[in-house]
């Protein structure tokens, strides 16, 4: 039995679905990495140019991205259990199907159909997993199915090389066909069964808006290309203007009324792009400045994914216990703590220094995105939390893009100017110290509202 929502207890059933929707989730994220770092060799397989073989990687992020808005609406219609255990097993069948594409157009559809499964796989889970655990547990469990978040990019960049130069390329996608089955195993076997919510007609509108609407937008801002970035946005702000005017929306935009939700919102977004953006800059000090291989450069990055997974427990805690927005708060000293020190980056750092600091502002990491996650949920209502959950992960993925994209701008100009320069990529470092210390405005909003939510109890 998982237990009564309310309760603070976690049992060792509500452990078990912990673990089974983590290895699912690990799935989504861990493909995408252990496929992009053998784009090359991919390539060279199919004998295709590397343009054409980005969009392996492209269509399957893009499809990923497509997917998130329909989540909210698929698990209220089919159950959230049973949409998961459905992405699971078409996620094993496409992973399949890549293995065996005879040609790179076939590998590129057959990613696609891929990334749509997994783009509803991660939040059905994540729905799923936060309606069982109540507000009481939200901040220790959500810190569980954050972990693949980390860990699978230092994961998959590592074994990506190692399958594709050892085993092949089909061994990339036949990766996931084991874990995709002992994943719908366990699954069938130990999820709740919830029944589906009486059925509402889809939006339509609303889905065509969405899930035109933001593949325009993230790719137009990751790439850079104005008119499919403009085009999205476009569509997106219709898609607002009409979902806050509609009875049974894609999506209840409604939620943005609470100036709590629409400050943690803005701490996702905005950690988005200093987080996940981020990631592109430190790799290319070893690479370009200190000249380490792909997989070397893999190790030394390894510390900032330690640092998260080791703060997420006491993240966890801490949000159930004192409330997720003082949290956010000190996780965001910490978070800056740990990149000034990246900011004045010389081409002879230690590496033992530089783990050191990359563990510090992991750990500031993980005590901030998951604890805003949970924050933003704590203020909804259970009926509600389909809405919320799609909401979180379209902003993480927008800020993820935003970010991507001006600082690769930023770091190419650097590099550009200056060649293998370390000064080149702390300079861009301070960029991130800049919008980290953003993100103290909107974290603090959060904390005044957390405080007079607290005090209403009490009265």
């Amino acid at each position: 039995m998982i237990g009564c929502p309310g309760d603070e207890r976690i049992t060792p059933a509500l452990w078990g679905m912990a673990a089974i929707l983590t290895l699912g989730g690990f799935l989504s994220m861990f493909t995408s990495t252990v496929v992009n770092v053998a784009l090359g060799t991919i390539a060279a397989e199919f004998h295709a140019p590397l343009g054409t073989a980005q969009w392996i990687a492209t269509g399957y992020l893009l499809a990923l991205a497509a997917m998130v808005p329909v989540s909210g609406w698929a698990s209220r219609r089919f159950g959230a259990t049973r949409l998961w255990l459905g992405c699971v097993g078409l996620f094993a069948l496409f992973s399949g199907l890549c293995a065996a594409a005879t040609s790179i157009e076939a590998l590129i559809v057959f990613r696609v159909l891929q990334g749509a499964a997994g783009g509803l796989l991660v939040p059905a889970g994540q729905i799923l997993f936060a309606v069982a655990a109540g507000p009481k547990r939200l901040g220790r469990m959500m810190t569980v199915l954050s972990i693949p978040i980390y860990l699978a990019p230092v994961l998959g960049t590592l074994s990506g090389s190692l399958l594709a130069e050892g085993l092949g390329v089909p061994a990339l996608f036949l990766v996931n066909v084991p874990i995709s089955v002992l994943s719908l195993l366990l699954g069938r076997k130990w999820l709740p069964r919830e029944s589906p919510e009486a059925a509402r007609s889809l939006d339509l509108r609303g889905l065509l808006l969405t899930v035109s609407g933001l593949p325009l937008l993230v790719y137009g801002v990751a790439e850079p290309a104005p008119l499919p970035a403009i085009a999205g946005a476009i569509l997106l702000a219709v898609f607002a203007v009409t979902a806050l005017r509609s009875r049974a929306p894609l999506l209840d935009l409604g939620l943005f009324r609470d100036g709590a939700f629409a400050a943690a919102a803005a701490v996702i977004f905005c950690m988005g792009i200093a987080v996940f953006g981020a990631m592109i800059v430190l790799p290319l000090y070893y690479l370009d400045v200190r000249h380490e291989s792909l997989v070397a450069t893999g190790l030394l990055t390894a510390p900032l994914a330690l640092g998260t997974v080791v703060a997420l427990p006491l993240a966890g805690r801490l949000t159930d216990r004192i409330g997720g927005a003082r949290v956010i708060f000190a996780g965001l000293i910490v978070t800056i703590a740990g990149t000034v020190p990246l900011a004045l980056l010389t081409g002879s750092d230690g590496y033992g220094w530089l783990s050191a600091v990359q563990i510090v502002r992991g750990c500031g990491i993980g005590l901030t995105t998951t604890p805003a996650l949970a924050a933003g949920l704590i203020l909804v209502a259970k009926e509600r939390i389909s809405h919320a959950m799609p909401i979180f992960a379209m902003l993480q993925r927008i800020g993820a893009s935003f970010g991507t994209s001006i600082l690769t701008a930023v770091v190419s100009a650097r590099l550009a100017a200056a060649p293998g320069s370390a000064e080149a990529i702390a300079d861009t470092h301070w960029w991130i110290v800049g919008v980290t210390a953003i993100v103290l405005i909107p974290s603090w909003i959060l904390v005044r509202a957390e405080s007079r939510r607290r005090m209403s109890k009490m009265d």
